[in-house]
């Protein structure tokens, strides 16, 4: 792949309003902001928040997503468990978002993030075009990652009947948490640039 890029150009990029100059200027002249070549310590952090990640997807899994408790019962439910219910009662459209929300896009992300670190770290500067094209996507799917809270969140609402039946979120709703800010900080830390780098 025969490039140039803003290093050995000595030029710097505005990551704020993508103005370039040279490398010798410290402050953006259209926004004011600060610019660097590269952000300080970006694989350091991307690598620290996606084990972090990768630690409590595990639990987030395996423990009690949900807590219901009717009439004195308590019954404990983890997202497999929830999947599978929703399921079973036909509600496959839930079941398949809170499927891909829970389980695929979480890994998917850590994959592609695992997939950044090794391209960067090994100069493979002939896969960075795929992969900002997976970083892209990524960043895209972040926002969405939440669903899955947001998804206990709206039955604990909707199936509080008085004393009859309560709903708490179990361990695995603050597991998962981590799993999904994790993965958009480590996202976020990633500096795109260094995938160009040839050393």
């Amino acid at each position: 792949m025969s490039y140039k890029s803003d290093k050995d150009l000595g030029l710097v990029l505005c990551t704020h309003c993508n103005s370039v100059f040279k490398v010798e200027e410290k402050i953006c002249t259209k926004c004011n902001s600060e610019l660097k070549q590269r952000e300080e310590y970006s694989l350091v952090k991307t690598l620290s928040f996606t084990i972090v990640a990768m630690i409590f997807l595990f639990p987030a899994n395996i423990l009690t997503m949900m807590d219901v408790t009717t009439l004195g019962v308590s019954e404990k439910s983890t997202i497999l468990d929830g999947i599978v219910y929703f399921f079973e009662t036909k509600s496959y459209l839930i079941a398949i978002v809170i499927f891909f929300a829970s389980i695929i896009v979480p890994i998917f992300k850590l994959l592609v993030l695992v997939y950044l670190l090794y391209t960067t770290k090994y100069n493979k500067t002939y896969l960075a075009k795929n992969a900002t094209k997976y970083y892209r996507i990524i960043k895209f799917i972040g926002k969405w990652s939440m669903i899955d809270i947001f998804v206990v969140a709206l039955m604990i609402v909707m199936v509080q009947f008085g004393n009859l039946s309560n709903i708490t979120a179990g361990p695995a709703a603050i597991a998962f948490t981590v799993v999904v800010v994790s993965t958009m900080l480590a996202t976020e830390s990633f500096d795109t640039r260094l995938l160009w780098d040839k050393d």
